[in-house]
């Protein structure tokens, strides 16, 4: 027999459980590329105008500790992390925003330039692509694509 899929409300609080696969990439002049990609557990909520992706940080990227949250609504995507790391980065195609970046160390005035941003999100999944890139100090320190693929957890 074939087992049903229920679909989720805006009212589960919880969201359900995704598996996230994220590979994130930094280029610096003259370099190659520096490449990271991580698997996770996570839960995928609905939001009344998008949706909210949250999972928890590992030793293996350095911010154990930490919940990373990515709201996506429409075209633009927030990109929150707290605890031992805070910060909140705001991501929208042609567009520069500016935030605080918190670490143990102290804080960063980071900007952010979205050069491009494509996502085909929805409760079943997708992908998130951005490509941008990031100025600490008003030094721009290169170029950073993120693909996230979310999928559900059978």
């Amino acid at each position: 027999m074939p087992q049903s899929r229920s679909t989720l409300s805006s009212t589960d609080a919880a969201g359900k459980a995704v598996i996230l696969t994220i590979r994130g990439e930094q280029f610096f002049d003259g370099m190659e590329p520096d490449a990271t990609e991580l698997m996770t557990e996570g839960r995928l909520e609905l939001l009344p105008d998008g949706l909210r992706l949250r999972y928890d940080e590992t030793e293996l990227t350095g911010m154990e500790g930490t919940t990373t949250t990515f709201e996506i609504r429409g075209s633009r995507v927030m990109l929150t992390r707290e605890g031992k790391v805070s910060s909140r980065m705001i991501f929208e195609e042609g567009r520069c925003h500016t935030s605080l970046y918190e670490t143990p160390f102290g804080e960063l005035g980071v900007d952010v330039q979205t050069i491009s941003l494509r996502h085909n999100l929805s409760e079943r999944g997708g992908v998130l692509e951005l490509r941008y890139s990031i100025a600490v100090e008003n030094s721009v320190t290169g170029e950073n694509r993120v693909r996230l693929r979310v999928r559900e957890k059978l």
